[in-house]
């Protein structure tokens, strides 16, 4: 996994986050994973360390569209003034348990949004996002 070396879970439901961790290990043992419940600390984090122009990783980000304090759509909109070396590193999937025909049509509409997926993330889904990554890369 060269071109993308790390995860990140932004997602208020502790649960979940620890589901996802699980599921990224036992496919990607050597991932670098960072979870956050606080949307918040987690878009500081993504702003702070992935603006860094010596930094030079990219990260798929599993963002939740519930969460108190800041939604998905709270997110996204703070994530449309970041610079574009973030918007460069970052791949944004939302990762939801909304079935709502509605989420997802204004999730797919967000220029930032690779795709929605449904929960719960699996291994089939995680190697699949990684392997469309890699190809738009040019890497596979």
């Amino acid at each position: 996994m060269d071109y993308l070396d790390s995860f990140i879970i932004i997602d208020d439901d502790r649960i979940n986050n620890k589901l996802c961790r699980k599921v990224i290990e036992k496919t990607y043992s050597d991932a670098g994973i960072m979870d956050f419940t606080d949307p918040v600390l987690g878009f500081e984090y993504i702003n702070d360390t992935y603006s860094q122009p010596d930094f030079h990783k990219t990260a798929l980000l599993l963002l939740d569209i519930s969460m108190p304090v800041m939604n998905a759509w709270d997110f996204l909109e703070r994530f449309e003034n970041c610079s574009d070396l973030v918007k460069t590193r970052i791949k944004i999937y939302v990762l939801s348990s909304s079935i709502d025909k509605e989420d997802m049509a204004r999730a797919q509409s967000n220029k930032h949004v690779e795709y929605y997926l449904i929960k719960p993330l699996t291994q089939e889904s995680i190697k699949l996002i990684v392997h469309v990554l890699q190809k738009r890369a040019g890497l596979i």
